[in-house]
């Protein structure tokens, strides 16, 4: 039985992040990935009430990559630390890819700056062509959240990463992947918000468990988008086995990411926050608001 759908995803805004010194993730996120800061300020308290928090002095840095935002959330007091044995599969798993100009001279910057580690082997990794002939690199910021470096070859990935002509080494968010346990459920969840299957693809391989530092990888990939062709896009990651499933979560734990993003009708109370069936937080903005770029 179809799930029946409650609102239209209109665009994905950004994505909040938990870190544990604000200072340190902006010059991560500005010197070695190219993000240069929007706003830097209070939290936006409706967004932190409807994710369960009453933390007044929790502080912000918006930053924008391209014309893709994150907001980096440091909480005055903190929560749980970023699991140190996390792996690809685990359900708590959310990346940001970022998309590069040229990956060679990428992962260099990126080796020239401290704080981050690994999540791939053998440093970025180039899939076959059933799944794009992409070349990737998978690691984790100075607080342990996943990221990807992503290079897509002529006439893959969305036309705004080829017709830019940006001299820009970095140069904007592709999307955010999810880790899940089922593609079915996942998918309904997804489709009752308004998100549409923009891609799909079986990845395996060893080229698949180099990038994504696993003995063995065999996943689903489902790219989803919203209603807009233009800001970031969504992808599940169902891989086979999954990991294990993610722990209970406050708003101030490391492990925390949120993705923000405009709707139609309005959800109510705005913003209103839900979690997909593995856990994964959704902030739910009023189109109107999201149209001039309220709430943070």
């Amino acid at each position: 039985m179809k799930r029946r759908r409650k609102f239209q995803a209109e665009r994905i805004l950004r994505v909040g992040r938990v870190v544990s010194d604000l200072d340190r993730a902006e010059a991560f996120y500005r010197d070695g990935l190219g993000f240069h800061a929007m706003a830097r300020g209070r939290s936006d308290m409706a967004t932190l009430a409807a994710l369960g928090s009453t933390d007044s002095d929790a502080a912000e840095v918006v930053m924008r990559l391209g014309a893709q935002d994150i907001a980096l959330v440091r909480f005055a007091k903190q929560g749980r630390s970023y699991p140190g044995d996390s792996r690809s599969n685990d359900l708590w798993f959310q990346h940001l890819a970022i998309v590069v100009n040229d990956m060679d001279d990428a992962y260099a910057h990126l080796l020239s700056r401290a704080g981050w580690r690994p999540i791939s082997e053998g440093g970025p990794q180039s899939l076959p062509p059933s799944n794009g002939a992409v070349r990737a690199f998978k690691f984790r910021d100075p607080d342990g959240h996943p990221l990807e470096l992503l290079w897509f070859p002529s006439g893959q990935g969305r036309a705004l990463w080829h017709q830019n002509g940006s001299p820009a080494l970095f140069l904007g968010i592709d999307h955010s992947a999810l880790a899940i346990a089922s593609t079915l459920r996942g998918l309904g969840f997804y489709r009752a918000l308004g998100f549409r299957v923009s891609d799909r693809t079986l990845n395996h391989g060893p080229a698949q468990a180099r990038l994504d530092g696993l003995a063995a990888a065999r996943l689903r990939v489902t790219g989803l988008r919203p209603a807009s062709a233009t800001g970031p896009g969504l992808e599940l990651l169902a891989y086979h086995p999954s990991g294990r499933p993610a722990p209970m979560t406050c708003p101030n734990d490391m492990v925390t990411d949120w993705v923000s993003v405009a709707v139609s009708p309005t959800p109510g109370a705005s913003p209103r926050a839900v979690q997909d069936p593995d856990g994964h937080r959704l902030v739910l903005v009023d189109q109107g608001a999201g149209a001039i770029g309220l709430p943070a």
